[in-house]
Parts: structure tokens; sequence; C-alpha cells
């Protein structure tokens, strides 16, 4: 059997899936020229899957952690109805004028509620059981967001975690020291594999997307 390098197996992927918006697109390349950490981006496939998950569950209130430049907001915004609504968390302001220029531009500005602040104080203040989840800020904190969404969750909601393969190393090879941050990843992947309360699958879609399922 012939093994295709990684990178080459999500270029395919990414070949033959959907082009994203107009808008999309365009947010995609100022991210990538003017504003620092552009990596975390979800970009085209994960954008894609994430607006193709959202469409088949439907959601009326979508919870997002960690809003960065907003482009996973717009994806995720492609399922709701004309009464949804996403309500998404970032510490930084920096690129508010910008995210909601974007939102505007796409027609949704009216089904966000943007906050910014720590999540970890603000998911308490939002009286609203959620559909979909999705987590995508500081790893350091992935079980507290988590602990927190999953009350929040509706029975048969669904959350999807970004980034929980940590660039491959929650596999280091045999004798490679093991980071903190690294074994913090390791630790909140085991946790929700043992959580009785879901069922969940791991994609290897970029850098690891945790789908679960609220049982």
């Amino acid at each position: 059997m012939i093994t295709l390098p990684y990178h080459r197996i999500q270029a395919y992927a990414a070949h033959c899936t959907t082009a994203p918006s107009p808008v999309l697109a365009t947010l995609e390349k100022e991210t990538q020229a003017h504003i620092p950490g552009p990596e975390m981006l979800s970009g085209h496939l994960q954008g894609r899957l994430l607006a193709m998950l959202s469409r088949m569950i439907q959601p009326r209130n979508i919870l997002e952690i960690g809003t960065y430049t907003g482009y996973a907001t717009l994806c995720l915004a492609e399922g709701l109805g004309p009464d949804g609504r996403i309500y998404t968390i970032d510490k930084n302001a920096a690129w508010a004028s910008t995210v909601r220029a974007y939102w505007a531009q796409a027609g949704i500005a009216q089904q966000v509620k943007y906050y910014i602040g720590l999540a970890l104080d603000v998911i308490p203040q939002i009286a609203v059981t959620f559909d979909l989840v999705f987590i995508d800020a500081d790893k350091k904190n992935y079980a507290r967001y988590y602990a927190l969404a999953l009350d929040r969750l509706r029975a048969g909601g669904f959350m999807i975690i970004d980034n929980v393969l940590w660039k491959g190393q929650v596999l280091p090879e045999q004798g490679h020291e093991i980071d903190k941050r690294t074994q913090r990843m390791m630790d909140f992947n085991a946790q929700v594999h043992r959580d009785p309360r879901v069922e969940n699958v791991l994609l290897p879609i970029r850098d690891g997307l945790l789908v679960v399922r609220k049982k």
C-alpha cells in the first residue's frame, strides 16, 4: 500500500471540497496578510466541515469559544435558521472592527452576540441552552471550557473541539520528552474519551477536531 504524505492528502481533500464564499476567501486573505497568528484561522477545509456539520445539526443556539477574526463564526452561522443565534467569545478586542465588518458583509451581524472577555466569566452569564459548541481558544483551559459548555449543551447536542492533535505531539516518539502543554492536551483527550455522558470521534483534519455528542 502506498502511503502519501499527510500534507498532500489534506491538499487533495481541500481541492475536492466546495470553495468558500467570496466573503470567507477575502477574510482569509486579509487574516494571512495583516493579522498576527494566521495559523489560528480555521481555513477552507475545516471551515467547510464546520459549515456542513452546522447545516446537518440545524442549531438554534451556537456557542463559540475563541472568535479570532470570525472565520469559523461565519461558517458555523451557515446552519442557523432566521431566528438562530451564535454567541461568540474572545478575550482580544484588537480585531473587533474587522470581525464585525465581515459579519455585516455576510448578512449575519444581527444573529451574532459578540463578547469581549474571558470565556470562563462570560459563559455563566449567557442564559441559553446550546445545540452546538465550538471550542478553539487557549488550550490550558480546555477542560474547564468543556465542563462549562457540556452543562449548557442540550441532550443530543454537539461539541467540536479544535487542535486536539497538537501538531502531532500527542503521539510522541519513544523516549521523547512530553512537555506540559502536550501532556495537558493528552489528558484532555483521555478525559473526554472516558466521559460516560458523551460519545466522541476524533477527526484527523488539520490539527485534529474532536466531535462530541452529549447523550
